[in-house]
């Protein structure tokens, strides 16, 4: 039985992960230890054993890290939040464990939203109008330019997941205060921000498996409604409670061109987030890599097992998975979940609720 070690355990993300490895197709059987920072949280995981470590920013992590490798025989490791993903790509070699995670290089792109924006804008890769904020100066410069052509405009950070201190915005007002209140409280500093157009069509979520260059496998969803979004200020929160599968030739093309253009040599995983502007052009607003969507159980489920073809690969095993580049599940199957009640999936319309 294979021993995988999984970070982040105590998330939903890894969740998703670890009930993908649980509930492989082939019924095959791991072993999965889970480590996380807060001890409450790993009270729900389904694992086999857990720990709890330092935070990534201590000096004791990556010690801590290779300590439970070798104790527990650890055969692959899967970091799922963000700066662990990143610390262990840059410490790669560092690591007693196999990975399967894309270059530091490519990670320092993704991770920050406006240099990953003017890269692929400089690629011809369709992306919406952006401006990094370095000052007041730029601040009103920047929403004098979008608001001539839009209602409103999106202030966020450039770098965090979850919709990070993402706001639509009306005016110069609005943004300052906004600004004002991560700076105070959070941290922050203003040039930890950019601002751009406001996008108001769908919105899709491409997740794709890359080896050396090569498109493995993907698929995409729509996100129709998010997990308490009507309570948050930005009205999403990047978490959907409900997504459905589509099959859309220019989401397929641009998640597929927009991985190329940062990496053409990419490997491992890259999710990449797309909304539409208010012509219907779809455009990329940011790319997560080396670790999956919060609700990669959805595709699992429906019969693309990413997380389970991504771990066998990432351990050296060679499989027939016998999948397609694009649209490798059909297209209308609904994932609809909500805190405290689960999760479903739905094949088509097929709802047990009546209209009358």
């Amino acid at each position: 039985m294979k021993r995988i070690l999984v970070t982040g355990a105590g998330g939903s993300a890894s969740h998703n992960y670890i009930e993908s490895l649980r509930n492989n197709h082939r019924n095959e059987k791991f072993f999965i230890i889970g480590t996380d920072v807060i001890k409450y949280h790993l009270e729900l995981c389904h694992v086999n054993r857990s720990y709890i470590i330092p935070k990534v920013n201590n000096p004791q992590y990556l010690t801590k890290l290779n300590y439970i490798i070798k104790k527990e025989k650890i055969d692959f490791l899967h970091p799922q939040p963000d700066p662990e993903v990143i610390f262990l790509t840059k410490n790669k070699n560092k690591i007693a464990a196999k990975t399967l995670l894309p270059s530091y290089t490519t990670l320092t792109i993704c991770q920050n939203k406006m240099l990953l924006h003017d890269l692929l804008e400089k690629n011809s890769v369709d992306v919406p109008e952006a401006y990094h904020i370095t000052s007041h100066k730029d601040l009103r410069s920047a929403l004098k330019t979008l608001l001539r052509k839009h209602e409103k405009v999106w202030l966020r950070a450039i770098r965090g997941a979850g919709s990070r201190a993402a706001l639509p915005v009306k005016s110069i007002e609005h943004a300052k205060m906004w600004i004002n209140y991560w700076q105070v409280m959070k941290g922050l500093r203003i040039q930890d921000f950019m601002v751009s157009e406001f996008l108001p069509g769908k919105e899709y979520a491409f997740q794709s498996f890359w080896i050396n260059g090569k498109l493995i496998m993907s698929q995409a969803r729509e996100r129709i409604e998010y997990i308490f979004g009507n309570l948050t200020p930005s009205g999403q929160s990047s978490s959907p409670s409900v997504a459905v599968t589509v099959h859309n030739d220019k989401v397929n093309e641009l998640g597929y061109s927009a991985v190329k253009a940062i990496d053409p040599s990419a490997t491992g995983i890259f999710c990449i987030d797309m909304k539409t502007d208010k012509k219907g052009r779809v455009v990329i607003i940011e790319i997560n890599a080396g670790r999956f969507f919060t609700t990669s159980f959805f595709f699992s489920s429906a019969g693309l097992n990413m997380p389970y073809y991504y771990t066998k690969l990432g351990m050296g095993n060679k499989i027939n998975y016998n999948l397609k580049k694009f649209n490798n599940i059909p297209a209308g199957w609904y994932w609809v979940r909500m805190i405290d009640m689960g999760y479903k999936l739905i094949k088509g319309e097929r709802w047990q609720s009546m209209k009358i």
